[in-house]
């Protein structure tokens, strides 16, 4: 007999479907294309910091089988440092593997200003190397805001440059490998 799945859906407004709601997220889309339940914690505005302070009541009380955590933009838009943003991660992290939660990485999505993306390229490195270093699989949503030759795809932003549009969260869910959430 196979296990169902249970996804918890951890993140900021990209996760939650913003501005459209959660009926236009990936994690709705997920909901449409696999047996199981994904449950969308996602707020709009939240750093990983309010990730990490809302752990216990997002994540730990619904007993996923799974976890995809995606954050950061909003901790590079604050001014956040890197550190403290990897250490947010590193942490959840391990207190979803120490309950044997399978863990699963989002990459932040691209955005259309220059300097945030810089600092969210340098996330999305480190989050590379950890998930190889920790044997994590990664969702790489970023890819879908980018043409073959590495041209952002503003068509898929909104016009705040951040916030995917209804066709980029389309686009999102396209980059997901649905094999990951095998148990």
């Amino acid at each position: 007999m196979t296990q169902e799945i249970k996804v918890v859906c951890l993140g900021d407004s990209i996760t939650y479907g913003f501005p459209y709601g959660p009926e236009i997220s990936w994690v709705t889309m997920l909901q449409e294309n696999l047996p199981g339940q994904f449950i969308n914690r996602g707020i709009n505005g939240n750093t990983t910091s309010d990730m990490l302070a809302r752990f216990e009541r997002s994540v730990l009380k619904h007993e996923p089988t799974h976890l995809i955590i995606m954050g950061g933009i909003n901790d590079v838009v604050w001014g956040e440092s890197l550190a403290r943003i990897k250490e947010n991660i590193k942490t959840m992290v391990n207190w979803a593997l120490s309950r044997n939660i399978k863990v699963i990485l989002g990459m932040p999505t691209a955005v259309d200003e220059i300097s945030w993306e810089s600092t969210l390229n340098k996330l999305r490195q480190w989050l590379d190397e950890y998930a190889r270093e920790n044997n994590l699989p990664v969702i790489r949503f970023e890819q879908a805001f980018y043409t073959a030759a590495g041209e952002l795809r503003t068509d898929l932003l909104m016009a705040d440059g951040g916030h995917p549009t209804a066709r980029g969260y389309e686009e999102m869910y396209k980059q997901i490998d649905l094999n990951i959430f095998k148990v």
